[in-house]
């Protein structure tokens, strides 16, 4: 197959999967927590044979993960939390804990402070989080202490990746650190604020434009290389 087709599909392939991910963004703008995904291109270089200079290939399978700030949303509701700044709930599943920016909780009841999927919201120490049976005025402080009737019974953790560049999305709005996560201080929290999508839509679907643009000039471009080839075919073969 000539180079130019090589690379040309490499960069194919990486628009395709960056596609993916803003037609996910725009999917998720109205979700509570959720963290709009980009696709990292790089370079990728593979050596020929001979003297022949080597071969420049896209490589497109990294995935950042926009951690600004989405607005926040007045609920009311008690055990509506939201994160002001940086940092992530952490909450306890079968895979493993993991993180988010969603902050609506649910009592179970056993008292624990369950996510609307039944995941436990864990403390800075990684245990789950429960309010006393019959706890009234549960009221959440800025730095995450939870109360009840003015006593303090519990604090919600709040914890950051670190590595950044390390976090991966595994579904919904729910992350893995591979480098691990370390509970943040000075972390600011609301209650009765839920964080809305930081995904913009506008921005999004001009992405999503021009992604489609430069597919469709790939594409042509394959095309035309096709018909190229099967024109040297049929001469030589006369």
């Amino acid at each position: 197959m000539d180079n130019a087709i090589y690379t040309t599909l490499t960069r194919q392939s990486g628009l395709m999967q960056e596609m993916r991910a803003v037609a996910n963004n725009i999917a998720n703008v109205s979700t509570t927590g959720f963290r709009r995904e980009g696709v990292i291109f790089s370079e990728y270089l593979a050596g020929l044979e001979g003297n022949e200079p080597s071969l420049s290939m896209a490589y497109a399978h990294g995935r950042h993960v926009d951690q600004s700030q989405g607005g926040l949303t007045r609920t009311g509701g008690t055990f509506d939390f939201a994160i002001e700044g940086e940092g992530f709930f952490m909450i306890e599943t079968p895979q493993g804990n993991q993180l988010t920016r969603a902050g609506s909780f649910i009592p179970s009841p056993e008292g624990e402070l369950l996510t609307p999927d039944g995941f436990r919201l864990l403390d800075p120490g990684g245990t789950p989080i429960a309010i006393p049976s019959g706890a009234k005025d549960v009221a959440l402080a800025a730095d995450g202490t939870l109360s009840a009737s003015g006593d303090p019974i519990a604090q919600v953790g709040i914890f950051t990746p670190n590595d950044p560049n390390g976090l991966r999305h595994v579904g919904g709005t729910r992350f893995t650190a591979e480098a691990g996560a370390e509970p943040v201080e000075g972390a600011v929290l609301m209650q009765g604020y839920l964080e809305e999508s930081n995904v913009d839509p506008v921005s999004e679907i001009a992405r999503m434009i021009e992604v489609q643009r430069a597919y469709e000039m790939g594409q042509a471009f394959l095309d035309r290389e096709d018909e190229r080839i099967r024109g040297v075919i049929s001469t030589l073969g006369r």
